[in-house]
């Protein structure tokens, strides 16, 4: 199979100064004082896109996704290293990329199929499809200056896909659009696919990398950590997020055919509902919650009679991780500590959206589970363990430790919006939940 795109041994570096004049001092004076840092943006990355392939490119913030792209497109030069491209891209960067803010949609729509390499007559042609699917009416023939973030990917999508391209590169930009126009835009890149367009895409959202791509590439901190199979380098993400750095190396370790030991058997999931140990720990354990991706700028308070001194989350195989596929079992866990005497303790947890909506939640309270009376000095453990049926999303998770002082409801220690959720899907419904239904369908004749 022919090679699409060829990228070898790239590396791009960046300088990094403390002060604006330390960049002049050095300019002025090449052969002084080193007044910069070099910063790896990217370092030795090296992989192929065959012709028709579908292949996506994922990794946490910063771990270099968007300067390959870039790099790929032309917008970068890489420092080193070389890129060889063998067809005609059509690429949807970060909003904005590529227009020219004072010209109409239209204006711009055929100033960049001219940069393409298309005539007036041929982007004639291609006008009214496009114009179809943007589907932001008179605003074609306003500024772009004045778009809202929607219509501007609207019409930059349209025009990407709509120019017969033998390469589609896309970069997060269909996290902007509508639920409504993000499904059409996967529909047009299904076909384009399977009509053997070339596809390189970096996303975050992993049910559209289990979805759409054949082969799916892991960056970390600048680097190709590894490359395979969607299903395992969406687990190999879920690690890396989670900050298991060691069972990522015990994974590539296997997959290399290491010395690395396969990993231990797995525990079972915890019994469904709320339980709670009020045991204390023979010994202190190590904490979840240096293992999660946490809200640097939680949101708590409460009276200090009780603390959640621990947190975490884990799937349905019992490890930890930020990640869960929808239809899976998860376990939200806890651990507080007293400080002094409460009588029959509720700890809670709810699931919220991005825009703070409550979604889901629960407590041992609705839950029907005693915790009896909580002396200063004990620890609790408490573990929800439930089916995860929201949508595919990005979520967030609060936790409180509460209770009733002479009637009145008081918190001892709550953490607004502690964690993220994301979760994961092969299959959204409509709405914040899937109700699972059971389909069946006779044909009358």
């Amino acid at each position: 199979m022919e090679t699409a795109i060829q990228v070898k041994n790239v590396t791009k570096i960046y300088r990094l100064y403390e002060k604006p004049i330390d960049r002049l001092k050095e300019s002025l004076f090449p052969g002084g004082k080193c007044l910069h840092r070099d910063f790896y943006a990217l370092k030795d990355i090296s992989f192929d896109v065959k012709k028709g392939e579908s292949v996506g490119i994922i990794g946490v913030n910063g771990s270099g996704k968007s300067t390959i792209l870039k790099i790929i497109t032309g917008v970068l030069t890489p420092t080193d290293g070389e890129v060889t491209v063998n067809g005609k891209v059509s690429a949807l960067l970060e909003l904005g990329a590529g227009f020219n803010m004072e010209y109409t949609g239209r204006e711009n729509v055929y100033m960049n199929g001219t940069m393409m390499g298309f005539s007036k007559a041929e982007m004639d042609e291609k006008l009214p499809e496009i114009l179809e699917f943007a589907d932001i009416g008179e605003f074609i023939d306003q500024p772009v200056k004045n778009y809202s973030s929607g219509m501007f990917v609207r019409l930059a999508f349209a025009l990407a896909i709509n120019v017969e391209p033998e390469i589609l590169i896309v970069d997060e930009a269909l996290s902007v659009g509508d639920v409504f126009f993000q499904a059409k835009c996967y529909h047009r890149m299904d076909e384009l696919r399977r009509n053997g367009t070339t596809i390189l895409m970096v996303t975050h959202d992993m049910s559209s990398v289990l979805k759409y791509c054949d082969r799916t590439i892991v960056l970390h901190k600048g680097k190709k950590i590894s490359e395979g199979k969607p299903g395992e380098m969406v687990d190999l993400y879920k690690k890396i997020l989670a900050g298991q750095m060691d069972l990522v190396d015990e994974m590539l370790a296997e997959k290399n055919g290491g010395a690395g030991s396969k990993a231990a058997a797995e525990k079972d999931a915890a019994e469904t509902g709320a339980q709670v140990s009020t045991e204390k720990s023979a010994s202190a354990p190590a904490l979840m919650r240096d293992k999660m991706n946490v809200n640097p700028n939680v949101n708590e308070y409460g009276n200090g009679k009780a603390h959640i001194v621990d947190f975490g989350m884990t799937d349905e195989k019992g490890k930890l991780t930020s990640l869960v596929l929808k239809g899976e079992t998860f376990t939200i866990k806890e651990r507080i500590r007293f400080s002094e005497k409460v009588e029959s303790p509720i700890f809670t947890f709810t699931i919220k959206d991005k825009k703070g909506n409550d979604l889901t939640g629960t407590n041992t309270l609705f839950e029907g589970k005693e915790t009896g009376t909580a002396q200063a000095g004990d620890e609790y453990e408490v573990s929800f363990t439930q089916r995860m049926d929201l949508q595919g999303g990005e979520y967030l998770v609060s936790m409180s430790c509460t209770g009733f002082e002479k009637g009145v409801h008081t918190v001892y220690h709550r953490l607004y919006d502690l964690l993220n959720l994301t979760v994961i899907s092969n299959k959204n419904t409509v709405g914040v939940y899937d109700t699972n239904s059971q389909v069946e369908l006779h044909k009358k004749s």
